[in-house]
């Protein structure tokens, strides 16, 4: 049974500095791209990166282009989102997921999604 943990998220302020992770466990991690998705209140679950198995390709949402990064360590079985310069509109709860076909940027293309953590931006 694959589970996905994610954690790393906080409070923190406009223009800082956050390091999410995901573990993966349950299946091999290095057969699956993996996806950071997103969610505000209120709000659809927007794309926000992903990552090949191999750790590449990557894919941004053009509002985090040059301010975030995905990483893998299929060692670890382990996704990390780096997010730099963060903004309130980043507020949201971070979740991550196994692509299992389709396209990288809709949320039906995953499966297994971890349980999601929370970052939060203050103006």
């Amino acid at each position: 049974q694959v589970q996905l943990v994610a954690s790393g998220g906080g409070l923190v302020q406009t223009g800082g500095s956050l390091r999410l992770s995901c573990l993966f466990s349950g299946r091999s991690f290095s057969m699956y791209a993996m996806g950071w998705f997103r969610q505000a209140p209120g709000k659809e679950r927007d794309f926000v990166a992903a990552i090949g198995q191999g750790g590449e390709p990557t894919h941004y949402a053009d509002s985090v282009k040059g301010r975030f990064t995905i990483s893998r360590d299929n060692a670890k079985n382990t996704v990390f989102l780096q997010m730099n310069s963060l903004k309130p509109e980043d507020t949201a709860v971070y979740s991550c997921a196994a692509h299992i076909g389709g396209t990288y940027y809709n949320y039906q293309s995953y499966a297994y999604w971890g349980q999601g953590t929370q970052v939060t931006v203050s103006s």
